[in-house]
């Protein structure tokens, strides 16, 4: 059976135009154990900005969500003639990763189709997650458009692309025993390239710490254009991240592009530490979502909060570059990027 490498589809830049961007409303409490009444308005500023620049689609479990959803964001303002609401049960938030895998073709008849990974919640650590599994396939069925089964684990927050051929990846997630233990490295880059429709796969070593996926790489690192990445680097020598994050930066050095070039690689401050009942929570700038208009970045009342926007606000000077505070949000271990799906426009 032909691959969608194989006909030409590919998973475009999320720093390309986007048709909408796909949520799935938050509502497991156990994500946000105590205070998930605390992330509504954040979640709901994040909504408005992207209505300034595209669509937004949301997945709810039922009426009765969506009207709690539609006050929320009349609390904010938002402009719900931009909101799409779908009636997709989901068993958790993260539409980064359970979200559809869209590919487009410009060339083809069918120009835009849906991969759908198999998903178990980072190594099944978070049961269930049967609803979120059959998200993408649901979405494919509304919009009748074909979907290809690859039979492996994959998360979206743990690839990025730079639309020209190359995804970039963790060692630390997807070797992970709890993942795919049966395929071995070259396998799964084979997987990458043929369903994601790329040429090269590039791989650092490293995760931050605290972060329950394993070292997804919308954490550490992210395509910003076709030949640069930004990547966070931790300052303070003493701090446990240090050394995991200088590893990825002396990676990230020795690689090179489909055309033999270097990446040009910006270097992003990390927050400072987030503890919150003892646990150290994953706070990381690179956790921002690239939208139509505007570059949306998880702050953390930290003194790096004001350089980390300057540094990416130079990094997509096409866009308005705007901070939303995630100190709530990041107490379920995930912040805008990983809420969020793009749909490309095609």
């Amino acid at each position: 059976m032909d691959t969608p490498r194989d006909l030409g589809y590919y998973f475009p830049a999320e720093f390309a135009p986007h048709v909408a961007t796909w949520l799935s409303w938050p509502h497991k409490e156990e994500s946000w154990p105590g205070k998930i009444h605390t992330i509504f308005p954040y979640y709901s500023k994040f909504i408005k900005a992207l209505t300034k620049g595209e669509k937004v689609c949301i997945n709810v479990r039922d009426e009765k969500m969506k009207s709690f959803a539609v006050d929320c964001l009349n609390r904010e303002n938002v402009d719900l003639s931009k909101i799409e609401f779908f009636f997709h049960p989901t068993n958790d938030a993260w539409c980064r990763d359970h979200g559809p895998a869209f590919l487009i073709n410009p060339k083809a008849a069918q120009k835009k189709v849906i991969v759908d990974w198999n998903y178990n919640a980072w190594g099944n650590k978070y049961p269930p997650f049967d609803l979120d599994d059959v998200i993408p396939t649901l979405i494919a069925r509304h919009y009748n458009i074909p979907v290809y089964y690859p039979g492996i684990i994959m998360e979206g927050g743990s690839v990025d692309f730079n639309g020209n051929g190359t995804v970039i990846t963790s060692t630390c997630c997807l070797l992970n025993k709890n993942r795919n233990p049966h395929l071995s490295q070259k396998q799964i880059e084979e997987y990458l390239l043929n369903f994601y429709g790329m040429e090269q796969v590039l791989w650092v070593d490293e995760g931050i710490v605290g972060d329950d996926t394993d070292g997804h790489i919308d954490d550490t690192v992210r395509f910003v254009n076709e030949d640069t990445v930004i990547t966070v680097v931790e300052e303070n020598k003493n701090d446990e991240n240090y050394n995991l994050l200088q590893q990825n930066l002396v990676a990230l050095k020795k690689m090179r592009l489909l055309n033999g070039k270097q990446l040009n690689i910006v270097e992003l401050p990390m927050p400072d530490e987030i503890i919150y009942n003892d646990q150290r929570l994953p706070a990381s700038y690179a956790n921002f979502y690239i939208a139509n208009k505007s570059v949306i970045v998880p702050t953390f009342r930290s003194a790096n909060d004001e350089r980390a926007l300057e540094i990416i606000r130079q990094c997509f000077p096409g866009r308005e570059t705007i901070g939303i505070d995630s100190t709530e949000i990041i107490w379920g271990l995930g912040s805008f990027h990983c809420l969020s799906q793009q749909e490309p426009a095609v």
